[in-house]
């Protein structure tokens, strides 16, 4: 077990956050753990001519046998949106000292050994984090950033407006108890059934603050493999199969239609989640323009409420929407 112990300033203080750094670097779990994840298969296919070009063994090579990567290439989120770069920058001042335990601690309980480019690297520990970087930057600017990130991150943002609806309408605990089985909050500790670890470990967040990470690559809800790192838990995004080429809408009624037009209908059959403009436009295959126009009429009539995360605005149906839907 792990077990965040957190006073009711932490837990006033608890945040969510979406990591592009997180998704890219977990993300090599395709490549390594393809059957895993399911949902991402169809858009890692389109991206492997892509990977296939760049330094593949070093990327591969940071994943261990059981899926966990090393600490310091996910630092925890230092704002609810942060830029990619700013991100990576955190990365690169690593000290270089530190890779050799956590290289050791990510790949030694369970592979026995250190992957081959990685204990070849060690030699000269602050070139390795230099190769490392680059390689992950790459990776994102060649596979990920161009048209993967902008789905994702729209799947992410919609997570995290919802738990913060669950939150709003049932409280912290009921919270907790969606965002993943692993988790149970009681009397102050957020508890995280995990295997990564032999050992038991308490963790008081001591006012540092506990963040909330989804992600596209999680099976379940984890931590950091050492507890000394700041508090984060990251755990599987909600919504994943509507990253989906082509989806077709929930259905509508004849009634429904002819009171507010067929595109209305289809966009409020759609916002039983937190949905952006472009990936309403992306799910229709039209423009975001046309969209905007039909969100506008059902956020004026109040049949759609907004909610800003980052740069991106999400729509939801209102419990009137809900009610007119039904």
């Amino acid at each position: 077990m792990h077990r965040f112990h957190l006073g009711l300033a932490d837990l006033a203080s608890a945040s969510f956050a979406c990591s592009p750094l997180h998704e890219a670097v977990l993300s090599i779990r395709m490549w390594t753990h393809p059957g895993v994840y399911p949902a991402q298969q169809p858009w890692f296919r389109r991206i492997r001519p892509d990977f296939e070009r760049l330094d593949t063994e070093l990327l591969r090579s940071l994943v261990s046998s059981n899926r966990y990567v090393p600490d310091f290439l996910t630092p925890r989120p230092a704002c609810p949106s942060p830029d990619f770069r700013a991100e990576l920058a955190t990365v690169r001042a690593t000290a270089p000292e530190r890779l050799r335990a956590e290289l050791e601690q990510t790949f030694l309980p369970h592979d026995r050994v250190l992957p081959a480019p990685l204990a070849a690297g060690l030699d000269d520990p602050a070139r390795l984090l230099a190769d490392i970087c680059d390689a992950v930057e790459e990776y994102w600017d060649t596979c990920l950033a161009p048209a993967w990130w902008p789905r994702a991150r729209s799947v992410l943002e919609a997570d995290i407006v919802y738990r913060a609806r669950v939150l709003a309408q049932h409280g912290v605990a009921a919270m907790f108890a969606e965002l993943d089985p692993r988790l149970h909050w009681t009397d102050g500790v957020l508890t995280i059934r995990r295997n990564w670890t032999a050992r038991d470990e308490d963790v008081p967040v001591d006012r540092r603050g506990l963040v909330f990470v989804p992600s596209c690559f999680a099976r379940g809800a984890v931590t950091s493999i050492s507890a000394e790192q700041p508090p984060a838990v990251t755990y599987p995004a909600r919504g994943q199969g509507t990253m989906a080429d082509a989806l077709d809408p929930p259905p509508t009624t004849r009634a429904l239609e002819l009171l507010l037009g067929a595109p209305k209908a289809r966009l409020l059959a759609m916002l039983h989640e937190p949905v952006s403009t472009t990936e309403l436009a992306l799910r229709l295959g039209v423009t975001a323009g046309a969209v905007s126009q039909h969100l506008a009429v059902l956020s004026q009539t109040r049949l759609v409420t907004r909610a800003r995360h980052g740069r991106s605005v999400l729509y939801l149906r209102s419990p009137l929407g809900d009610e007119l839907y039904r």
